[in-house]
């Protein structure tokens, strides 16, 4: 399963149910990545999508413990069990996880891909992504040049996790 992610520094990822900054050509990439694929996200991260709708031209789980929540065009799933249940219906390297922090985090043990844009700034954030480069279980597998969007430096970065060799 993929996981895929804008995080700056801190690994910050939002601020008050907003992206930190939004980037063209990242939103470029997490298109071209994500569709004809399955998104796994969030109530709240859906509600920051345009009108609040299920993103088109992919297959939307919508994770919510609200046992009334409803979307048209998505399926609504209310527990991690349900979630991983649902999730063996299609394959694994389809799946891409969309945040945000509460399903990153629950989630992120079930990856064994990350695709990350690293912003080279600190931003004001109250939601943040597990620091990788920190978890000795992961490790950069490649990398991109440096680009800039205005003032703002950033880079795509794909991690891949590194096998139990027990």
């Amino acid at each position: 399963m993929n996981i895929i992610v804008a995080a700056d520094n801190n690994w910050a990822i939002g601020n008050r149910n907003r992206l930190l900054v939004s980037i063209p050509r990242d939103q470029k990439n997490f298109r071209e990545e994500t569709t004809g694929k399955v998104v796994v996200l969030g109530r709240k991260t859906l509600e920051t999508f345009p009108q609040g709708q299920p993103l088109q031209n992919r297959t939307n789980i919508i994770l919510s413990r609200d046992a009334g929540y409803r979307v048209k065009g998505a399926t609504v799933v209310h527990s991690l069990e349900e979630l991983l249940e649902e999730l063996k219906k299609y394959d694994s390297k389809d799946v891409y996880i969309v945040g945000g922090e509460s399903v990153y985090r629950q989630m992120l043990p079930y990856c064994d891909t990350a695709h990350v844009t690293r912003i080279d700034r600190a931003y004001e954030a109250d939601t943040y992504f597990p620091d990788l480069d920190r978890d000795p279980q992961w490790k950069i597998v490649a990398d991109s040049d440096e680009q800039t969007y205005f003032d703002i430096a950033y880079t795509f970065l794909k991690y891949q996790r590194i096998p139990d060799r027990r």
